[in-house]
């Protein structure tokens, strides 16, 4: 079992010819992933690497049925790709950045009220047991399953926390990479009740930047609802007030939102946090 994703998942993806999406399609194949379709408007009747492409995804769900779809959209014509996607009821990874605020506000509203789930905007993506991966996540990082959840607001710490845990021999259950603009689909708690009650998970690890709250708000939810160990890791304790740094969510505002309140409030609740990605495996491992 893993969260979210497993072997079966049909994957459609939205925007394969364009050099983004044609690229991540050849990798995600590599690494296993069940591609059954790409949609590009006006690109129908080519094919992808072996992926057939069609018009719309109304046109697909004629001939195949699909699970999720994943986004390699300029963010001008990113909401209408979404809504699509979404009315025909398939859950939705959006990779692409700079999504107006407004636009992930109203995707996320109809998703939530169709039960669908939406990962990102401006996200790496989801990879599970080492057999399915829908995203950018590079390949050769990803090859040891095992019983460790990652769940992540920054991409590339992503990578590099995922190598060292496999370098130590803790394999990942699934790794997910919420995102880092100010508005999301999911977010950590809601990953957070996933994982508690996935039986392959046994710990979990929880990578929060600085900017907004997300981060106190999970430390105190795992203090009252999560039972498994969970160990935390902060990007951002240099960071300058008031500067963007990387993610459009990732921005101090006064004492609000700075590596050492999140810091802080993760310890006030017993929770560890490394003080450097290598010491993860050792705080799992206690």
């Amino acid at each position: 079992m893993s969260i979210l994703v497993n072997q079966k998942t049909r994957v459609i993806v939205q925007g394969i010819t364009g050099n983004q999406g044609s690229f991540h399609t050849k990798e995600m194949l590599d690494y296993g992933t069940n591609i059954v379709a790409g949609v590009r408007p006006g690109k129908g009747g080519q094919e992808v690497f072996g992926v057939p492409v069609f018009n719309t995804i109304t046109e697909v769900l004629k001939e195949k049925k699909a699970d999720w779809s994943i986004l390699f959209v300029p963010a001008p014509n990113l909401k209408s790709a979404a809504l699509e996607a979404l009315n025909n009821n398939l859950n939705i990874i959006i990779i692409t950045e700079n999504v107006p605020i407004k636009d992930t506000i109203e995707i996320v509203n109809i998703a939530n009220k169709k039960n669908l789930k939406v990962i990102g905007p401006n996200c790496p993506g989801v990879v599970s047991n080492s057999k399915i991966k829908i995203g950018i996540m590079p390949n050769h990082l990803f090859n040891k399953n095992g019983p460790i959840g990652v769940i992540s607001r920054s991409g590339s710490l992503t990578y590099e926390i995922s190598k060292h845990l496999s370098d130590a021999n803790l394999g990942q259950s699934t790794v997910l990479g919420i995102g880092g603009d100010p508005i999301i689909g999911i977010d950590f708690i809601e990953a957070l009740k996933l994982f508690e009650k996935d039986k392959e998970t046994e710990k979990i690890v929880l990578v929060g930047e600085i900017g907004s709250d997300t981060e106190e708000r999970a430390a105190e939810f795992i203090s009252k609802k999560i039972s498994k160990q969970v160990v935390a890791y902060i990007v951002g304790k240099t960071a300058p007030e008031g500067k963007r740094m990387g993610h459009a969510g990732a921005i101090i505002s006064g004492n609000t939102g700075t590596a050492l309140t999140k810091i802080q409030t993760f310890n006030k609740f017993g929770i560890e946090v490394a003080k450097i990605p290598s010491q993860i495996p050792k705080l799992l491992k206690n």
